[in-house]
Order: structure tokens, then sequence, then C-alpha cells
């Protein structure tokens, strides 16, 4: 009964859009798997690399800067900032401090930030950080990504997970349990687990690279 209730309570979760942080741990999983081969090439200055990592972000970065800047125009050429900012600084980031996409969105706020203060139109309640924090720490950039397609791309692909896999993520993304209460939970194997997680956030990372050569 426990294995059902799980992923049953997950999927109630996803449906309903609930808590940012229900989310948020699972993409930036998924993302986190598909950003190796991609980080070590745009740190070899592969072009076709960058365009990846736009088609990858562009959207989610366009929306964070324009409800900073409130401008549509101004948002495109801080996008085209952001991502030229990322290619120039992309040989120093640590993929072990964490995954690119918190990074480039810390960058993209920061240079929506840099350019109301440059203009006297900086709002009192911006908050500005770090470009090696982590944004999902701040609500609206959490709601930035839960808002865009990049949070329903993830809950399609995890309708076509096989019932272990799909029950085996959302225990550990969003109920938060270790793979060794996952095991003792479902009453599995531990290694029978962290092969059902590896192989789903595999199958998960590769339907959405479908989706966007689609």
């Amino acid at each position: 009964m426990g294995e059902p209730q799980a992923r049953d309570k997950g999927i109630i979760l996803i449906a309903a859009g609930t808590a940012c942080a229900v989310m948020l741990p699972l993409v930036w999983a998924v993302f986190a798997k598909s950003e190796g081969d991609l980080l070590l090439r745009l740190q070899g200055r592969d072009p076709h690399a960058l365009a990846e990592l736009y088609d990858l972000y562009g959207k989610l970065v366009y929306g964070l800067v324009l409800r900073v800047v409130r401008d549509a125009a101004i948002a495109e050429d801080l996008v085209q900032e952001t991502f030229l900012r990322a290619w120039n600084r992309v040989a120093g980031f640590d993929c072990e401090r964490g995954a690119v996409g918190p990074w480039l969105l810390a960058i993209a706020r920061n240079r929506a930030i840099d350019h109301l203060r440059c203009h006297g139109r900086r709002e009192r309640s911006t908050v500005e950080f770090e470009e090696t924090e982590h944004p999902s720490a701040f609500a609206d950039l959490e709601n930035d990504i839960v808002r865009s397609d990049i949070v329903e791309r993830v809950k399609k692909a995890l309708k076509l997970l096989e019932a272990n896999q799909r029950s085996a993520i959302e225990l550990a993304y969003f109920e938060g349990l270790s793979q060794t209460e996952i095991a003792e939970r479902m009453g599995q194997p531990l290694g029978t687990v962290k092969t059902w997680v590896r192989r789903a956030l595999e199958h998960l990372r590769g339907e959405l690279r479908g989706g966007r050569s689609a």
C-alpha cells in the first residue's frame, strides 16, 4: 500500500502545481545530470554548446530578466549579455559547486539589477546575490522556474517512467527520503533502488533532450 500511496501523493502535488520546492529539487537533478557533457564542451569553447545552453535556458532567463526590468526590448538585450558573460566565465565554473542553471540565472538577475541601478530604477525590494549562490533559495526565482515550460516538460516525462522508477523518484525528491529509506519503504534492496533512481534520471534527461530537438 505504501508504494501506490506515495506515487499518488507525488502526482497530486505535481498536478496542483503547489509549493515550488516540490518540483525544484527534481528539476535541478535532471538538468545537473544533463549538463556534464555540455559544460565540458562550453569550457572547450564549442559554439554549438552555447546554442544548446540557450535552447535549454533562454526562455527561463528571459522571463526572469523581464520581471525585473519590465521592458521586453531591454530584457532581450540583457539575455544576450547574460549568455555572453556565461560564455566568457565558464572556464572558471566548478561543476562540483552546483549546476550550470542556477549559476546562469544568478548572472541574469544580477545583469538586470545592474541595469536598474545604472538607470536609477532599482527597486528597494530587489535582492541581489552572488553568482556562486543557488538562486532557488529565492522565492521569485522559484516562481519563474515553476511558471516556465521546463517544469511542464519534467512533469510529462515523469509520467512516462516505469511505476517503480517513478515511485522512487517521488519518494526521493518530493518526500525527501534517502535512498536507504526508500529501500525500506518499498521493501527493495538498496542497490535496486539506486538503479531505479539512476535510470529514471537518465530517462528524464533523454525525454527532455528529445523535446528540445523536436
